[in-house]
């Protein structure tokens, strides 16, 4: 199983590098937690992960916040489930300081 994910700024048309993103369990349990690069992603966000439901959740707050922006949103969480362990998730997300935006990528 591969997840992935990649956020861009649309205040800035650019991806939004530094977002912390926290892969959680669907109770919310942490898994794991990585830091967007230069090009706003994640490649690999947890191994080997079972069937089920899972929680991105992205920092926006502490991002915008180091831009001197004010944002309605300081987080960001995305329920989404595995249907097939063998399978390539990608989960992007659109981000401006008043609203986002998400969809299954490829």
């Amino acid at each position: 199983m591969s997840l992935s994910t990649h956020v861009l700024d649309a205040t800035s048309g650019r991806p939004a590098a530094g977002v912390t993103v926290t892969l959680a369990d669907r109770l919310g349990e942490p898994l794991t937690v990585g830091t967007t690069d230069d090009d706003g992603r994640i490649a690999q966000l947890g191994d080997d992960l079972p069937a089920g439901v899972y929680r991105l959740h992205f920092d926006t707050g502490a991002y915008f916040a180091a831009l001197g922006v004010p944002t309605f949103y300081p987080e960001v969480i995305v329920a989404f489930e595995i249907t097939d362990a063998g399978g390539k998730y990608h989960v992007p997300v659109l981000l401006s300081p008043y609203a986002y935006s998400t969809y299954r990528g490829s």
